[in-house]
Formats: C-alpha cells, structure tokens, sequence
C-alpha cells in the first residue's frame, strides 16, 4: 500500500513544479492563459503536469479553504445518522445550519465553493493542453489523459451542481471580465452527462488501475459517476444505459468484494479489490496556515470522540463532531458485521463528551493509531486515509434499484440476486435467517447500512423523494427542529459570489431561495 502511495504522491508532486493558482482567488478570475497560452502546442509533460494540478483537489476536500467542509461529512450530517457534535450550537455554526437546513447566503459553508471551481478550472486547463498536444506526444496517452480530465471536471461540477443547482459554467478559458454565465440546473446536468460520456467512449479510460496507476480515473469510475449523477437527476431515459454500465462493472474481473467491510476501510484496504475509484491521501504537508497544499484529510479527527482513552490502543482521539445517531446503531441487526465495522461503540470508553453525544461514533474514517505520522505539517489536518469514492457493493445496489424501476440491459441478473449478494457478505453463514425480498424499500434500506458513513444518505433521500418525510423532525433533547421542504434541495450561494457580480449584466447571480 506505501508504494502505491508513494507512486501517485510524486505524480502529484509535479505540481510543485508549476504552482498552485486560484488559491483562495476569486473562482472566476483563474485565468489558464497562466499556465498554458490558448492554442499553444504543449508536450506530454505539460499535459502530464496540468492534469496533476486537476487530481490534487481531489486532496483539499476535508480543510476546503480552510473550511471543514469534507463532502463525506455533508453528506451525512443532513442525513437521519448523525448529529453535528462539537462544543456547542456556535462551534462551527455553519454547519449545525446546514444540519437543520437553515442556511443563509452568510453562513453557507465556504469551502467547497472555491475548491471546486478551481478543479473545474484547472481541468479545462488539462483539456485544452491534451487538445493542443505536440507531435511527439503518444496520442493513446493523451486520449486518455483527456478522458481522465473530463472524468474529474464531472466530478468537481456534479458536486456544485447537487449543492447549488442554477450554477456558473464554463469549459475555456474565460475572457475579461472573469466571469462566466448561470446556467439552469438541468443544464449543468446536461454539460456533466456530456463528460462522463466522453470519458466511457472509445475505451479511453483502462477497465481498471494497475500498481503504477492507482488513484487514477477508470471506465468503472466514470460509469458510476454516470450512475450517480443519472439517478441523483431520475433521468429514467438513461436508465437502461446505466444497468449496462453496472452489469459490466459488476462483472469484470479487476472487482471482487473484500471478506469483511472492516477489510475495506483499514490501511491495508486502499486500493483494494472491492474499491473503483479513491482518493490518494498521505500524511504529509497540510498545514493550519495554508489549506492547498499537501496530501492528508482532517475528517479522522474531525469526528472522533475528544479525548478518547481506547483500551484496544487501535483509536485516538480527535474533535468531538458528527456523534452517530443511536437509531442509526439500532438500525442493524445484531447479525449484520456491517455494524461493527462502521459505528464504535464508545459508551463504555473513557472520553470528553460533547456536545449532542450518544456515545456511538463513525467508524470508517475514525482517527486510528499510526495513521496520521506527519513528516511534516500538522497532524490532525494529514491523517493517510483514503478517501473511498465509489465501491463494488454500490454497483450492485444500483443495479437492483434499477431493475425494480424496470430497467433492462443484456445480461443483467435479478435484483434478487444483486442484492443477495451485499447481504451475503454482512451476514455470512447467518445470511439464510436474514434473507430480504428485493423489494425497493429492501434496496434503500440496504443502501443505509451498507454505506453508513460514506455520505451517500442525505442525496439518496432527496432523490427518492423521501426527504421531506424523512428529515422533517423535532427534537429539543438533540437540538433538532427542522423542516426539509423543496427549497432546501439547494443551498443559497456564498454572498460574496453573488455580490462580485452584481452589476455584470448577464454574469449577475440569481440567488437560489432559502
């Protein structure tokens, strides 16, 4: 695992060579003219080095702009599995307003704005220099470095676009003023559609990484993202497209499941046979004064219990935020290991309680012993653990979802059978006396516990339609009093965005309502 580490570490290093810019800049004045002149010829290196810069921000997710902004966390702290913790309301009151859905223009949380528009950025940068490559480039190379750049500027803007919706796009470079023009949500869906299936055309992208590419964009990852965005917008057109992306990745050999969850989610689980597509953290060079650079993730230590005294010496402390709800424990039967595998059970362990503690924490990311050693930088901002971005049981569990919706394709098993499949693993020889019919509700209960901690929950709610039932919800022992309505889907746009453009004529931001 440390060579595969070490093997995308010095890929990424090329960006040192070039520098990072947009750094905390206004989004849209990042200009790639700075690093390439449009139209200019550029080498392998040059593309090489330019797609470099669009993987790293796939590193500063967790301490976005020096926000705690981890999409993992977002994506479950508006969920029904946990509680935002931490000291009190007002200890990163952003984000206990973004729990309850009551977000202002002033409080929205402010990092995955930035990060991701200079991953938007910098991937056209990539784009346009595999467009312009030399003579001697290897063309196969830059098809490919070409697909894995549409790849990542998908991911980056299908994440603006679940967030904010009516977004600024743009796919060049952007002349002066800086500024690009609002695009409607079904828009953006339309441009991100339009990447992912660049990239799953012409067998650009390998069917799967090998020991010199881990960490690097695969068909596999860009036909979940396809599946993700797809049945986030239920486009239903696309579903039949969608189950054939899955059978085929469902069925090749590079994938397998790992015996256990538990497997998956420990040091020796990165870039393992269950795993499609991760980030490549390592515990080195973030630093409190500068959130762009270096290799770790601070979520460890965000949601692990303050303080902790553990007998077993496998945890440490961290924070003291995103306590697991004790329904969410309670929604696992005592057969399932996924239990086990994704929520401690520190009610017995020695900790500093804080605030909206039940004493059950989340497990997959917990901050465990040796795995933030930092060569340099600060600790608690550099833990090694990557980041698990898509997942072989995921594939299954869509393929189920989508034949129940009446989705066909050639080759495609039972729902019945896909969903066997997850259970058999959680409940092992126990599987029998827990056999569920593949019903849709089955499926989305599944997805619950099979993705626990992973952030998948909240966007799964909102696209079932279950949102509003769901995370409807009072409880003054917990703090919780909200109320998700249709407006909620989107969060309103940092006001500092929507003042910059004021006055701009078409580039004038329309606030989303909240």
């Amino acid at each position: 695992m440390q060579m595969k580490k070490n093997i995308f570490k010095t890929y990424a290093l090329i960006v040192a060579l070039i520098g990072f810019y947009s750094c905390g800049d206004d989004f849209l004045s990042v200009n790639s003219t700075e690093q390439l002149a449009a139209g200019a010829p550029s080498t392998q290196k040059a593309i090489e080095q330019n797609l470099a810069s669009a993987y790293q921000i796939l590193l500063f997710d967790s301490y976005a702009e020096g926000n705690y902004n981890s999409y993992i966390l977002m994506g479950d702290l508006r969920s029904d599995d946990i509680y935002k913790g931490g000291g009190d309301l007002s200890d990163q009151a952003g984000l206990y307003y973004l729990s309850q859905f009551k977000n202002t223009p002033s409080d929205v949380p402010g990092g995955w704005w930035p990060i991701y528009y200079t991953g938007l950025s910098r991937c056209n940068t990539a784009i346009q220099s595999c467009e312009n490559a030399t003579a001697d480039a290897n063309s196969e190379d830059v098809a490919r470095m070409s697909a894995e750049a549409y790849f990542l500027r998908a991911y980056y803007v299908h994440h603006l676009w679940k967030i904010w919706g009516n977004i600024p796009y743009f796919d060049r470079d952007i002349p002066a003023p800086y500024f690009a023009k609002q695009y409607t949500a079904d828009q953006v869906y339309t441009k991100i559609m339009e990447d992912l299936d660049y990239a799953c055309q012409d067998h650009r992208l390998p069917l799967a990484a090998n020991s010199s590419t881990m960490g690097r964009a695969t068909k596999p990852a860009a036909q979940m993202l396809r599946a993700r965005v797809a049945m986030y917008q239920n486009d239903s057109q696309r579903y039949n497209q969608i189950l054939a992306d899955m059978v085929e990745i469902i069925n090749n050999p590079a994938f397998e499941l790992m015996p256990s969850l538990e497997d998956v989610f420990i040091a020796s689980g990165e870039f393992c046979k269950e795993s499609i597509f991760e980030t490549n953290q390592k515990a080195d060079g973030k630093t409190w004064g500068n959130a762009w650079l270096g290799f770790g993730t601070n979520l460890p230590a965000f949601i692990s219990p303050s303080g902790l005294e553990d007998p077993t010496k496998a945890f440490i402390g961290g924070w003291g935020f995103a306590p697991a709800r004790t329904q969410a424990y309670q929604m696992y039967h005592n057969d399932d290991e996924r239990r086990g595998a994704s929520i401690n059970d520190f009610r017995s362990t020695p900790y500093s309680k804080r605030w909206q503690d039940t004493g059950f924490f989340m497990r997959k990311y917990a901050a465990r012993e040796g795995y933030n050693a930092v060569s340099s930088g600060d600790r608690d901002l550099n833990f090694d653990n990557n980041l698990r971005i898509f997942r072989l049981p995921e594939a299954y569990l869509n393929a189920a979802e989508l034949i129940i919706a009446g989705a066909s394709a050639p080759g495609a098993q039972s729902a019945q059978n896909y969903l066997d499949v997850v259970r058999k693993r959680a409940f092992g020889h126990k599987f029998d006396q827990n056999k569920i019919i593949a019903t849709l509700e089955n499926v989305k209960s599944e997805r619950r516990l099979e993705f626990f901690g992973e952030g998948l929950r909240y966007w799964d709610l909102v696209r079932w339609g279950d949102a509003e039932r769901v995370l409807t919800e009072n409880d003054p022992a917990y703090a919780i009093n909200r109320t998700w309505t249709a407006k909620s889907k989107y969060l309103p746009i940092p006001q500092g965005e929507v003042d910059r453009t004021k006055g701009m004529g078409e580039f004038e931001l329309i606030q989303n309502e909240y």
